[in-house]
Parts: C-alpha cells; sequence; structure tokens
C-alpha cells in the first residue's frame, strides 16, 4: 500500500486521499453546485492535503480563466461563438419557428429535461378536481344530452337530431370556455375537458361538434386578443349558439407546416377614407364550416402601402368574416371515415370586410396571428383531444371487462384466459395512465400555465394510447366488435379513431418534430438562449449561455454514471413504499436522457431535426417520463389506495420499458464523430446490462385484468366519468345488467360444478341442469331464479344485430331481433 504525507492529516493511505478528493468534486457535481463552489471545496482538500504548488498551478489556472467573465469572453467564448455563427452548424431559427417555440410556458417539462427533476414539485403538481356548479352541469345537462343521442341512429341520419342541437345551444353547450360575463359558463379547463369525455364515452360525433367550438377558434382568440367591441358583439352569440363559429386553417398545400398558408389579405383604402381587407383563401378540413354563421380565418397579410405601419407583409393573421359577406362560399362536406360531424372545404373570392371589425384584435392585431395560433394551441391541444382519448378508453374499459366476464368459452368467462388477459391488462393499464395524464395537465391549464411541449407530449401519447385500447377491445369481442348495430359499442369508436390521430398535428409531426424538436429547445435550460445569442451574435449573452450548459452537461454526465451505478438509490425518493423505487427510476431516467440529448444536439447540431427516427426515440424517451410521472402524481393523490397498486404498477413498469426500448435505440442509432464506433458499443452493452425497465410481468397483468372483471368501486372509479345508460335495454345496460346478475350468480355456478364433480348431478352445462339441482335440493327456488335470470341476461348481452336484405340496402336503422338462442332452462 502506497503511505503519502499529507499535511495535518499526516501519513494516509493513497487510496483514502483519493477517495475523498474524489467525493469532495463529484458530490457538489451531481448535485449541480456552482463552478466557483467547487473549485473552492478542491482548494481546501488540496491545501488540506499539502498538494504540491505546481499540481495546485496547473488545475486553477484554467479554473481561473473559467470563473473570471472577462477572461473567459476574451480567451474562449468570443472564439468559440465566431466558429458557431460563421460555420453554420447552429440551426438558424426563422421569426415564424421563434414564434412557435417560445408559445406558451415552460411547466414541469422542464424538470424532466433538465437531468436533475425537482421530485417535490412532480409529486405536489396540482391536481385539481372540478367545482360543485361544474359537477352539476356534467351530472344533469351532459347526462340529459347524452341520453338524447343514440349514437348509432346519429351515424344513420348523418347528423345529430335537431332536438340536440337545440339542446346544445340551450344549454351553452358552445360557451364552455367563455367567460360568464358574455354569457358562457365560464369553465375550467378541468371541466372542459371533463364535459368532452363524458360525450365522447358516448358519441363522437357529439363531443367532435361540442368540443371544436371550444377549441382553437373564434371564441377562444377573442377572449385573449379581441377588442372589447369584437368581445361585445361575438361572445355571447357564440355563447347561445346564435352563432355558429368555424376555423379555417389548413390548406392543400399547408397542413402540418401551417406556417406555409397562402390565404392572402390585402390592406386598401376605400373611398371613405375606411382601411379595408379584401381577402381570398381556399381551406379544407374545416370542422362546422357548411352551417357556421362566422369564419376565423388565418391568412398571410398583404400592406402594399404600408397603411398599417408595420411593413409590406406584416404576416400571418387571424380575422372573423360574417359568412354571409359576399364572396365566401360554403355548403360542401368532407366524409371523414362516415363519422357524422361537419367537416367542410371553403373558399373566398375578393371577400371585403373592414379591417377594424376583422381582424382579431383590431389593427394592433395584425400580424400577430401565429403567435395567437401557437399560444392557443399551447393550452387547447391538452384538452379535446385528450379528453377524447380518455373517454373512448373507459367505455372501452367497461364494455370489453363486462364482456369478458359474461362471454363464455369452454365452460369458462373468457376473461379467465390469459390469452384475454393479456389486452386486458393493456386496456386497464393504459386506461388508468390516460386518466391520471387528463388530470396532471388540466391542473397546470387550470393553473395559467400553457405547457406547449407537455400538451404536445399528451395529444400524441394519449390518442396513441387510445388506438391500441381500442384495437385490444375489437379482438377481445371479435364478432361481437364487427357486427355494426344498435348493439355494437366499439365499431363507430374503432373507425373515428385515425381523426384524432390526425388533427391538431398529426401525430408523425408532433412525434418528430414536437415533442423532442420543439422540447429540445423550448425545454432544454440554456439551448434557447444559446441559439439566440448566436443568431444575434451577442458575445456577453452567449457567454452567459454556453458556461452554465458545459457544466449542466457535466453534471449529468456524473448523475447518469453514479445514478446508473446505483439504480436511481442516491435519489432521496418521495411518496409511498409502493412507489419510491420508481421516484428512483425516473430520477435516473432524466439524467441520462438529458445527457444523451445534449450529445446529440452538440454532435449533430442543426442536421438533428432532420433526423426524426432519432428524434422520434427521444420524444418515446421524453413523453414516457411525464406519463410516469402523472402516474405517480395520480396514485399519491388519490390516497395510494392498496387496489390500485397493481394498475400504478403496470402502468409504470410499461413505462420504462418503452423508456428502455428507446434508450437502446439511441445507443445504437446516434452516430457520434470519432467516439461513435465506441459510444455505440458500450453505450449499447451499459443499457443491455443494466436496464431501465422491462414489460410488466404476468402477475402484474394478472392483478390488473381482474379490475375490469369484477363490477364494484374499483371499477366504476377506472371509468368514472364515463355515461352509463340507466336502460337495461340499451347495448351497455344490457352488459352492466348481465356482468351484475353474473357475478351475483357465481357462488350458484359453483354449487353447480361442484355437485358435478361429485356425480350428484350428470355432466353437462351447469346451466342446462337448473331445474335437477332444485329438485335434488342443490340450489334453492331463489338461486334457481337467478341463475335462470343471469343465463337469460347473458345471451342478450352477447347477442348482436341482424338487419333483413331491405334494411341492409336501405341503410335504415336495425329492428331489435331478440338473442339467437334462449337459454336451455325453464
Amino acid at each position: 500500500m502506497d503511505i503519502l504525507q499529507y499535511g495535518a492529516f499526516g501519513t494516509l493511505p493513497a487510496w483514502l486521499i483519493t477517495s475523498i478528493t474524489t467525493v469532495v468534486i463529484l458530490a457538489p457535481t451531481f448535485g449541480g453546485a456552482r463552478l466557483w463552489l467547487i473549485a473552492a471545496l478542491w482548494f481546501a482538500t488540496a491545501w488540506t492535503f499539502g498538494t504540491p504548488w505546481w499540481l495546485m498551478a496547473i488545475v486553477f489556472t484554467p479554473m481561473t480563466v473559467l470563473l473570471v467573465p472577462p477572461l473567459r469572453r476574451a480567451l474562449l467564448s468570443d472564439r468559440i461563438l465566431s466558429i458557431f455563427h460563421k460555420s453554420g452548424f447552429m440551426p438558424a431559427i426563422s421569426d415564424t419557428e421563434r414564434e412557435a417555440i417560445a408559445a406558451g410556458t415552460v411547466w414541469l417539462d422542464g424538470e424532466l429535461f433538465s437531468g436533475q427533476p425537482s421530485l417535490k414539485k412532480l409529486i405536489s403538481a396540482d391536481y385539481p378536481d372540478i367545482t360543485a356548479d361544474e359537477r352539476a352541469f356534467l351530472d344533469g345537462p351532459v347526462t340529459t344530452v347524452c341520453e338524447m343521442t343514440n349514437d348509432w341512429q346519429v351515424h344513420q341520419d348523418r347528423d345529430l337530431p335537431t332536438q340536440v342541437w337545440d339542446y346544445l345551444k340551450q344549454e351553452r353547450f358552445f360557451g364552455l370556455a367563455i367567460g360568464k360575463d358574455f354569457g358562457g359558463l365560464g369553465m375550467s379547463a378541468s371541466a372542459n375537458s371533463a364535459v368532452v369525455q363524458k360525450l365522447a364515452s358516448h358519441s363522437l360525433p357529439l363531443a367532435i361538434t361540442v368540443m371544436v367550438p371550444n377549441s382553437l377558434g373564434p371564441a377562444e382568440l377573442l377572449s385573449h386578443y379581441g377588442t372589447d367591441e369584437q368581445k361585445q358583439r361575438w361572445l355571447p352569440a357564440l355563447a347561445d349558439g346564435s352563432q355558429v363559429p368555424c376555423f379555417a386553417l389548413t390548406e392543400p398545400g399547408a397542413g402540418s407546416d401551417a406556417g406555409a398558408i397562402s390565404a392572402t389579405g390585402t390592406v386598401f383604402r376605400s373611398e371613405s377614407g375606411e382601411l379595408m381587407l379584401r381577402l381570398s383563401w381556399n381551406k379544407r378540413y374545416i370542422t362546422l364550416a357548411a352551417i357556421a354563421n362566422v369564419l376565423g380565418l388565418a391568412f398571410q397579410l398583404h400592406d402594399p402601402e404600408n397603411l398599417l405601419g408595420k411593413g409590406p407583409a406584416p404576416g400571418i393573421t387571424c380575422a372573423l368574416i360574417p359568412t354571409d359577406t359576399a364572396g365566401v362560399v360554403l355548403g360542401r362536406r368532407h366524409d371523414p371515415l362516415g363519422v357524422p360531424f361537419f367537416n367542410c372545404p371553403t373558399t373566398g373570392r375578393n371577400v371585403i370586410v373592414p379591417l377594424e371589425d376583422a381582424i382579431i384584435g383590431g389593427s394592433g392585431g395584425a400580424g400577430r396571428g401565429w403567435l395567437m395560433l401557437m399560444e392557443c394551441l399551447a393550452a387547447g391541444r391538452g384538452i379535446s383531444l385528450p379528453a377524447t382519448a380518455c373517454g373512448g378508453a373507459q367505455m372501452t374499459a367497461r364494455t370489453v371487462g363486462a364482456y369478458a366476464s359474461v362471454r363464455q368459452q369452454f365452460g369458462l368467462p373468457i376473461g379467465k384466459f390469459e390469452g384475454i388477459e393479456e389486452p386486458l391488462a393493456r386496456i386497464a393499464g393504459s386506461t388508468y395512465v390516460l386518466e391520471a395524464a387528463r388530470r396532471f395537465v388540466n391542473g397546470a391549464l387550470d393553473k395559467g400555465h400553457k405547457p406547449a411541449v407537455v400538451t404536445a407530449i399528451v395529444k400524441y401519447n394519449t390518442t396513441e394510447l387510445w388506438r391500441q385500447i381500442i384495437n385490444d377491445g375489437m379482438d377481445i369481442l371479435g364478432g361481437a366488435a364487427i357486427s355494426r348495430g344498435p348493439r355494437n359499442l366499439l365499431a363507430n369508436a374503432y373507425i373515428g379513431t385515425p381523426i384524432c390521430i390526425t388533427v391538431e398535428g398529426a401525430n408523425i409531426l408532433t412525434r418528430t418534430l414536437m415533442v423532442f424538436g420543439q422540447g429540445a429547445i423550448r425545454c432544454h435550460p440554456y439551448a434557447f438562449r444559446e441559439l439566440d445569442a448566436i443568431g444575434r451574435n451577442d458575445g456577453i449573452a452567449f457567454d452567459r449561455a454556453f458556461w452554465p450548459h458545459v457544466g449542466h452537461v457535466v453534471k449529468n454526465g456524473v448523475r447518469t454514471v453514479l445514478l446508473g451505478a446505483t439504480r436511481g438509490w442516491l435519489t432521496a425518493a418521495p411518496g409511498s413504499s409502493a412507489t419510491k423505487r420508481y421516484w428512483r427510476k425516473l430520477n435516473w431516467a432524466s439524467a441520462e436522457f438529458a445527457l444523451l440529448a445534449d450529445l446529440a444536439m452538440g454532435a449533430l447540431g442543426g442536421n438533428l431535426k432532420r433526423k426524426e427516427k432519432l428524434t422520434g426515440r427521444y420524444a418515446d424517451w421524453f413523453s414516457q417520463m411525464f406519463l410516469a410521472s402523472a402516474v405517480l402524481r395520480r396514485f399519491e393523490a388519490e390516497g395510494c389506495k392498496q387496489e390500485d397498486t397493481p394498475l400504478m404498477q403496470w402502468a409504470l413498469e410499461n413505462a420504462f420499458d418503452q423508456v428502455q426500448k428507446a434508450r437502446a435505440g439511441i445507443y445504437q442509432n446516434l452516430r457520434l464523430p470519432v467516439f461513435g464506433g465506441a459510444f455505440r458499443v458500450l453505450g449499447g452493452l451499459m443499457a443491455r446490462l443494466n436496464p431501465m425497465g422491462s414489460a410488466p410481468s404476468d402477475k402484474i397483468g394478472h392483478q390488473a385484468a381482474r379490475t375490469l372483471l369484477r363490477p364494484g368501486e374499483q371499477r366504476d372509479r377506472i371509468t368514472g366519468n364515463l355515461h352509463v345508460p340507466k336502460d337495461k335495454t340499451s347495448a351497455l345496460g344490457r352488459l352492466e345488467h348481465a356482468m351484475q346478475l353474473c357475478s351475483e350468480a357465481e357462488p350458484v355456478m359453483k354449487k353447480l360444478k361442484d355437485a358435478i364433480k361429485a356425480a350428484r348431478l350428470p355432466k353437462a352445462r351447469p346451466a342446462q341442469l337448473l331445474d335437477q339441482a332444485l329438485e335434488s335440493g342443490i340450489i334453492t327456488a331463489a338461486e334457481h331464479e337467478l341463475m335462470h335470470a343471469a343465463e337469460v341476461a347473458r345471451t342478450e348481452a352477447i347477442a348482436v344485430d341482424s338487419f333483413t336484405l331491405q334494411e341492409y340496402l336501405n341503410g335504415t336503422q336495425a329492428v331489435e331481433q331478440p338473442a339467437e338462442s334462449e337459454p336451455q332452462a325453464s
């Protein structure tokens, strides 16, 4: 053993001195301490152990340069900035991109992107419920309009019934988000979401009809940016439904690239001296356009005479156009997969309107349209479509759970077969995730946050989970799912799912460009400031961002190594004992994600946004960390219910399994200069030998699936914002009634099976032996009656629709037929 003489401590082993020095350096770095503190600690340690002066000089000379800003800028920062500025390595940001990136706010996504998330912030984030008045609206008018709407008939008639349209207007469904001062309901984001969720659980056309006027469109734009005159003119009429709005953004040449819109508006002065607009457009996929009274329009504003003083091309602008204005063309419809909601093209040719009345915000709103749209989408994207996905998921979970408990094959409910149990577990666990994410994000929106990256994460992931859930539901119900008719609860939802995938940013775009492409700049603590400084060639601003960024990378490198080596055990994990290990994993995942994100940005620069397969993997990792945070918050907020532990575990095991897949893909495909081969081999080996997660175990899956197969409080809570009709002859009502009776009859069924095993009854289906069992005293008269009722209900619940040939050819409503066969019991 080497023995060294060090200062006041006398003779100490070399390994001990090395260990102490390593801890002194790594501990503050792991915790994110400032460089001056790390330098001070190192100096104190070096002095204490009598480090030679020449060694201290070697270390402290570069540290001094880094710690003194004028020296640092003169010797390093200005040279680095010059290289970045001239090389074009870092991506240039256009004005449109800058507005999109800057729109909204950074919320807990910034914590997850930092590599050192505040777990206390995550576990204590707002998780609000709706108010008593909002609950009354949900239990009253929302339930009523669901009862008024027959989804099968809506699809047959290709529209909502007139009385439903009238009721929606009467109860101000189109004014959910309009303030009470203007006649609206002034609902919170949580309540708006809950309304859409419940409607979507019953009828997608009904939900879309309500959500669109309350999402991105005239009402929201006016509420935030309109003049007082515009608000007084339009908002009361929009709230009571006397004016039906639409918003025209998408064009044949401008879909995902909405900034490429070609609709134009030219400013000119009329003979009376009033400023006017001459508009032309060709838009498509515009919901409600064919029946709208007022059309919101996004267009490129041109001002050739600079009458507004903003130059000849102020940019994208938003305006309101009464649809009875000369030149506005409406009246045609698209047919989105046969789902009967109004989705339409619209054109305008030489449409002339007063500028101050038309442009949202008057002349002051000229050229601010893109900012308005991005800020509104930053919040709105987190409400309507996630709510629709949650409503559809809860409907599917309840339907499939009931069906799997009453449908029998080989003498057993099909839900007891492991082949069915596997997709049932996915449905149960994913439904738990969806509601957690919905509540989590709406809590932020209710507090005034507009987290653009978070809402993109939630829009993409909730609709993708919904697609998986409905596919699993279709598989489990089999023939009952593909036979359309009034009894079928899944087919219309299955057909309409791609609509949710496509709108408000197609999911491919959202995943590859928005979640990580925008998130890497918006959520990163330094990247946007660096890019802005490079673009402006601002040396001071660059210096203030670049060196903290370097320290950020070093810190996350240390955190990645130490947290990975201990599998997160260096984390001070909050929460209950059931969740601590997942908080540790989350901390570890965040550190390694942040490090690898910086490596990708540093290695690829502006080319990163073109590596969409790679950015998609980063987006998956980032998304799953956020969803895991939402699940952990939900479990804690709801009191760490023991019976919900399998759902929480399934959701989190699945999340970290998805993180692991993304992680392995990044190590395999991220090409780094010089060290690329070593990075792929060593990183890939590390990812395989020390995985962050694996798929949920069969045991957890079994427990998760059971939650949907038993009637009771837990199942009601998992599907708590679903419209469950009281009518036992409705499609869902039949299943619910049969499930309840079959559950109550299980003890009787066990008696019959035990009697068959004991040879007291012959071998046959228990339902066929009811009379003999009664005569033999094996069951009572009440049990006989219960079993008979359960078998009748079971047969009726699993029946499917059929049509006469003429009914099918005419597309008329199916006539309810009795079940295909009656139970063979008296």
